[in-house]
């Protein structure tokens, strides 16, 4: 789980409480706390965000809670943040949710489901993401039969991200 957090930039901490639309205007805003450590104010800050449908701050704040920073450590809370993100579209969400189901954490583990969002997490990822992610979906693959692969591909042909 360490490397996962290293991978997705350490940017993802949040915590709980409700901040002014003002102090809520970014996610480059919330980010800064987090890079001195501040995780509650950068909860403070990213909380409004993704309860308003931003999909990647919905990523940061599962990762947030994934890993206790600034709010407490809750995988369950952390895999709904996931998935919200990962419903829009969010690479980011997609491969941290993937991972959530490769492991086991906050859900069944189910190597089915966790292909399917790091295939599409690979898909959009970032150029700076792309070969860690393709290394993570290239393990769970490693890990299933052809007849699951085969169904794992198709869930991830037929997904439409959700607008919010």
């Amino acid at each position: 789980m360490y490397k996962v957090a290293r991978v997705i930039c350490a940017g993802v901490v949040l915590g709980a409480g409700a901040v002014p639309a003002a102090e809520a205007a970014s996610i480059p805003e919330g980010r800064a706390p987090i890079y001195r450590g501040e995780y509650t104010t950068a909860a403070r800050r990213i909380i409004p965000l993704a309860q308003r449908g931003d999909a990647h701050a919905q990523a940061m704040l599962g990762f947030m809670y994934a890993n206790g920073r600034g709010v407490p450590q809750s995988y369950d809370v952390a895999v709904d943040w996931y998935l919200q993100s990962a419903e829009q579209g969010d690479p980011t969400g997609q491969y941290l949710l993937g991972l959530m189901y490769d492991k086991g954490f906050g859900v069944t583990q189910n190597v089915i489901l966790a292909y399917k969002w790091l295939n599409l997490a690979a898909a959009h990822a970032p150029r700076r993401n792309l070969e860690d992610y393709l290394r993570l979906r290239d393990a769970v693959a490693s890990k299933m039969t052809r007849a699951q692969l085969e169904a794992a591909q198709q869930l991830a042909v037929d997904f439409v991200p959700r607008s919010r």
